[in-house]
């Protein structure tokens, strides 16, 4: 599992809430269009297929994989994630 931080600016509204949802299914934290994902290869991978058809050419997505070596300030931390588990 690697960290990600993907962030877009997508023109279209309705693009843009399609991707925002697509998005926030595999994300533990974030704001508006930049959020933070932890994934394995295959869900990497099914994300970015599932987001291809959502663009358009004046749309942009980044997917940035965070080093091992993140600096956290305030409440930031290291969340120990796993898929299936709902915490309330």
């Amino acid at each position: 599992m690697k960290n990600y931080i993907v962030a877009y600016d997508i023109k279209c509204a309705k693009r843009a809430y399609r991707v925002h949802k697509l998005i926030y299914d595999y994300a533990f934290g974030g704001q508006k269009s930049v959020f933070e994902l932890l994934l394995n290869e295959r869900d990497l991978k099914k994300l970015l297929e599932n987001l291809k058809p959502l663009l358009d050419n004046e749309d942009s997505i980044n997917v940035v994989e965070v080093d091992k070596n993140i600096i956290f300030y305030g409440k930031s931390e290291i969340l120990n994630y796993n898929k299936g588990v709902i915490i309330i």
